[in-house]
């Protein structure tokens, strides 16, 4: 009984923190159809490339950073400048709580991302995007997707 009990409560808490991962190809759709395609001259393979690098698709994926900022969602958007956490200070351009950016509805998440790409620096404010998706071919993000 004692380990059917426990054996319950492992099974649980591993589902509590199983990670939300989002298709490839249901990303680019859903981006596609949020008019990301060319945003701000950017693809939707610079998109697929950066959610990758970011989250690994991780639409729940949280990071402390060492300046105790965090890092939220599929595109790990940090709580310094773009949203609030209310642990710490935080410019909040996107004017959004940084919870918003892990749920399953990425709007939120669309609508900051083009708030940060539209400033300076583009999606070189992704340190990631630039050393691992930048000035490299980026065509076989899209490969099998169907965005009709």
């Amino acid at each position: 009984m004692r380990r059917t009990l426990l054996l319950s409560l492992v099974v649980c808490l591993v589902n509590i923190h199983q990670a939300e991962i989002i298709d490839r190809c249901a990303l680019a759709k859903l981006l596609h159809q949020e008019d990301m395609d060319g945003f701000e001259g950017y693809s939707l393979s610079d998109w697929l490339c950066l959610a990758f690098v970011e989250s690994n698709f991780n639409i729940s994926k949280v990071n402390e950073n060492a300046d105790g900022s965090f890092d939220y969602g599929i595109f790990q958007i940090n709580s310094h400048y773009w949203c609030t956490d209310h642990q710490s200070h935080s410019e909040n351009f996107c004017h959004l709580e940084c919870q918003e950016l892990l749920g399953p509805n990425l709007l939120s998440t669309i609508r900051c991302a083009k708030i940060i790409v539209s400033g300076t620096g583009g999606m070189k404010n992704w340190a990631a995007w630039r050393m691992h998706c930048s000035d490299r071919p980026l065509s076989s993000w899209m490969t099998g997707c169907c965005l009709g």
